[in-house]
């Protein structure tokens, strides 16, 4: 087993795993311990994560990644119509779509780096968004968006089982995938794209995909074709994407092309940077924090916050809900936008540079106290 990862890896992998399994129990403090939350919790950890192998190891800023999570929902969407209400085969077909997608994608963006690999996928995700909004409605069913109906022909379901009554639901052999079921079924996977990043990470491959990052040019000289190697990762950065929106779908069952627009490429850039560009588990919290802030952050009224306030008299209550009210509810995006600005100025390397600080910090006083021991262990025995 050591061989096969280091015993610093299996501490990570399974201290995650617990923080994942036990997060029903750790969120409620935070008032976020419920399903449907916890759910898009592992959704946008697996969406971040599969961005970061790209822009974290290869160095590729990618502000178009959200057409591979619109592609994933989309035809994870067109499986449970047209195959089956089982989640497994959606997910595979979407994850296959998906990557084939990124491949073309990227055989093209990657012909340039910097600035213009930016903007080549910022434009074919646009053109994804526009085609699904308006030119492939008969595929898309545009801005109204595609819905699992009861007259679906779902080919699989009806060779084995009666037709439906009621409207369908995504399923895993019969188990519903709504509720706490939803959110352990999304959690395996999100296990499982973390352990795929620590294994590409530590790899041969992710050695090479971090050489690119540091100077590709350096890396061409020596003799090296880096142009496969970031392909790779365009791929299985955009397949984990796509996995991301296939499971969304499983959540809430409508595929639509706001999942494409640009600012959901955006977040995904604000996620890895805010939780530390590079990192395992630093885009996973990233995630985290910003659909917190989205959902319960964007609920907070007046009333919560005259209610929070209570110990105030009351003219000091009303300045302070006055003033607290800006950065909440619909003004969400003032608090996350000052967070984002503290953590560039003051952790560049994200809110994981801020954990390894402090690791240091009381390494270093462990290690102040040891020697302060040895030096006055002789002078306690004269």
């Amino acid at each position: 087993m050591t061989t096969f990862m280091s015993r610093r890896d299996l501490i990570l992998f399974f201290g995650f795993a617990a923080v994942v399994l036990l997060l029903p129990i750790l969120a409620q403090p935070f008032g976020a311990a419920y399903p449907d939350l916890l759910q898009r919790f592992m959704i946008f950890g697996i969406f971040a994560i599969g961005f970061n192998i790209l822009f974290g190891l290869t160095g590729y800023l990618s502000f178009g990644h959200a057409a591979f999570f619109g592609v994933g929902s989309y035809a994870a969407m067109w499986s449970f119509k047209l195959l089956s209400t089982n989640a497994l085969p959606a997910i595979i077909f979407a994850v296959v779509i998906a990557g084939v997608f990124a491949l073309a994608i990227g055989f093209v963006s990657l012909r340039r780096s910097g600035i213009y690999f930016s903007i080549l996928t910022l434009a074919f995700a646009q053109m994804s968004y526009n085609l699904a909004y308006s030119v492939l409605t008969p595929i898309t069913n545009g801005e109204t968006g595609l819905r699992m109906a009861i007259a679906d022909p779902r080919v699989l379901d009806r060779l084995f089982f009666e037709a439906p009554v009621a409207q369908p639901v995504p399923s895993l052999f019969g188990f519903s995938l709504s509720g706490w079921n939803g959110f352990f079924f999304s959690a395996i996977f999100l296990l499982a794209t973390f352990f795929l990043a620590m294994r590409i990470t530590n790899s041969p491959f992710g050695m090479m995909l971090k050489g690119i990052k540091s100077n590709q040019n350096r890396m061409n000289y020596t003799g090296f074709n880096t142009r496969p190697y970031t392909l790779t990762a365009f791929v299985i950065s955009g397949m984990l994407a796509g996995l991301a929106g296939a499971l969304l779908v499983v959540t809430d069952p409508l595929a639509g092309a706001e999942r494409m627009r640009w600012t959901a490429s955006g977040e995904v850039v604000l996620m890895t940077i805010l939780g530390g560009v590079g990192t395992l588990v630093g885009p996973v919290l990233g995630a985290w924090i910003i659909k917190y802030f989205e959902n319960i952050f964007s609920s907070f009224n007046d009333n919560i916050l005259s209610a929070f306030f209570s110990f105030l008299p009351e003219g000091a209550r009303e300045i302070a809900v006055t003033v607290s009210s800006k950065f909440v509810g619909d003004g969400w995006h003032l608090t996350l936008g000052l967070v984002f600005v503290l953590i560039v100025v003051f952790l560049p390397g994200g809110i994981m540079e801020g954990v390894r600080r402090i690791a240091a910090r009381f390494s270093k006083a462990d290690r102040d106290g040891t020697a302060r021991e040895r030096r006055l262990a002789p002078k306690a025995a004269e």
